[in-house]
């Protein structure tokens, strides 16, 4: 009887534990998947399917990351910075080529001076930036792509709007914390 009650304990306390233990890694999954968003479902196509994988990656990026500090902008670095995104838009009507380049080149600019990773390390950039702009990364991705690959104007055109969203982030974060006003940039040059 006594050794009955025995296995019925360590049982019982397995399962208990059990229970928690799957439960922690459902929250660790969903707290992920909650902070990345979109950046999640990449991370674990990326890994084929292996969710467990692709949580250790982010869990490593949170770890490495995630204690950043954004500096803020001073209002003259957001008008030197809205100005040379303005430029970039321009430039796309007859250089949609340039014009990524420029755009690829200023978001690696502005997300290195809000104190991001810098180097030529891209990889490690967005890995950041994925950490605090989880929304908006996927955006400058497409601008490196579609500047180094064989992206038609239209794919160009549309990685340049996705980019705008994290420019449009960083650029509004630090002293002011509004929003940054310049959306009519968007509009009317072929890139909206």
């Amino acid at each position: 009887m006594t050794t009955a009650i025995i296995i019925i304990a360590v049982v019982a306390v397995a399962a208990i534990a059990a229970f928690f233990l799957l439960r922690g890694r459902q929250n660790g999954g969903r707290g992920l998947r909650s902070r990345f968003g979109p950046e999640y479902d990449r991370v674990v196509a990326r890994h084929g399917g292996d969710t467990e994988a692709a949580e250790r990656e982010l869990g490593d990026r949170v770890k490495r990351h995630g204690n950043l500090d954004e500096r803020p902008l001073t209002e003259e670095a957001r008008a030197r910075y809205a100005a040379r995104w303005a430029s970039a838009q321009e430039l796309f009507v007859e250089s949609p080529e340039r014009a990524l380049t420029e755009a690829d080149a200023l978001l690696a600019d502005l997300s290195r001076e809000r104190g991001f990773p810098d180097g030529e390390d891209f990889e490690d950039r967005t890995d950041a930036l994925s950490v605090h702009h989880a929304a908006h990364v996927d955006g400058y991705r497409r601008i490196h792509t579609a500047r180094h690959g064989d992206a038609d104007t239209e794919e160009r055109r549309e990685a340049l709007i996705e980019g705008r969203k994290l420019f449009d982030a960083l650029l509004a974060g630090g002293s002011s914390g509004r929003e940054h006003g310049n959306r009519h940039l968007v509009k009317g040059r072929g890139t909206s």
